[in-house]
């Protein structure tokens, strides 16, 4: 997302994305998808990178249809829109690099920005902590781009590179119908918690083309706000927290306070860690793990390299037990970082 001074007002199509994703969340959340976790897209490439069993964790594999409903989303209306283009080759291998570890620490707090402002919807306050190290790791970051650091700027390119992702979300879609041999689904724990597919891409599908308007980011808003003081696309944020916050409290899912959050853990320093290294990350390769599918969704393999990355992480995190885990929904899992609660 681009660094600009323009508007400072707030934008009535961020206001009106970030209401429309809080609703999707809570409803697939309500109808399947786990709690706190409506969306998040950290995690679902992570159970997606175990359907194709590039991991051994059982408990978290199946090809979320959201991965792809945000891409071609996004795809379909910067088509309709006329601006769509082949675009990418700045720095790719440092571009990897950085978002291989924004993934990890995004699965050491066990979620995306989008997510921690969904769990801050549903009352845990651990993502209170994870909150204060994402700003943190944005501000690091914008220290560097204040001094220079710049992966470069993405040229045009031949259609065919810019294809290359949206060509992968409708293979992932056909896996998901088709279900060949070689894709594995959970019996039980998180990859068994799924809302009905056709919702799932639908809604995917609506908020990657509302993002793709809108141009939502959470690393962007922030980094915007320390780096001009610009506070506008952070309000799109600000919904969804709010419009989450009314659902869950209207649904009964809204409990406050630290312990026994699904799907998350109260070891404060990793999730500070975790966040900081999401959003430090995050402002270097220029945006979060959702704007990187939106942007891939418009043609920039930049992105899709990014995208390329988080599914290698998300494989390393479990097959080296890195991620952060629960007892109850990964049983047969080990890690370091694991938060056992009774």
């Amino acid at each position: 997302m681009s660094i600009s001074q323009k508007n400072t007002k707030i934008d009535a199509w961020l206001v009106a994305t970030g209401a429309v994703i809080g609703v999707l969340a809570v409803l697939l959340a309500k109808f399947g998808n786990p709690k706190n976790m409506g969306i998040c897209v950290a995690c679902f490439i992570r159970d997606t990178v175990g359907a194709l069993a590039l991991d051994s964790a059982a408990a978290v594999q199946y090809i979320r249809p959201e991965i792809p409903g945000f891409l071609l989303g996004a795809f379909v209306l910067a088509l309709f829109k006329g601006e769509w283009k082949g675009q990418g080759g700045s720095a790719p291998l440092a571009r990897f690099a950085i978002a291989f570890f924004v993934m990890i620490g995004a699965l050491v707090f066990l979620g995306c920005p989008l997510r921690l402002m969904l769990r801050l919807g549903g009352g845990d306050l651990n993502a209170l902590v994870g909150l204060a190290g994402f700003a943190a790791g944005i501000g690091i970051g914008s220290v560097f781009l204040r001094k220079g650091f710049n992966l470069g700027k993405a040229e045009k390119q031949t259609p065919a590179n810019g294809l290359v992702m949206p060509l992968i979300a409708v293979v992932l879609l056909v896996f998901l119908f088709v279900r060949p041999s070689f894709i594995k689904f959970s019996a039980e724990g998180v990859g068994s918690m799924r809302a009905p597919v056709l919702l799932s891409i639908a809604a995917a599908f609506i908020i990657g083309a509302l993002v793709q308007k809108s141009g939502l980011c959470m690393s962007g808003s922030i980094r915007n706000i320390f780096l001009i003081k610009n506070p506008v696309v952070f309000w799109g944020y600000v919904s969804i927290f709010i419009v989450a916050l009314a659902g869950n409290i209207i649904l009964g899912n809204f409990k406050p306070g630290f312990e026994g959050q699904p799907i998350a853990h109260t070891d404060a320093l990793w999730n500070f860690l975790g966040m900081a290294l999401v959003g430090y990350g995050s402002v270097l390769i220029g945006g979060c793990p959702l704007r990187q599918l939106v942007m891939s969704g418009e043609g920039n393999s930049d992105a899709g390299i990014c995208i390329l990355a988080f599914l290698l992480a998300g494989a390393t995190a479990h097959n080296f037990g890195i991620a952060a885990l629960r007892r109850e929904f990964l049983p047969t899992e080990k890690s370091p970082l694991r938060q056992v609660l009774p």
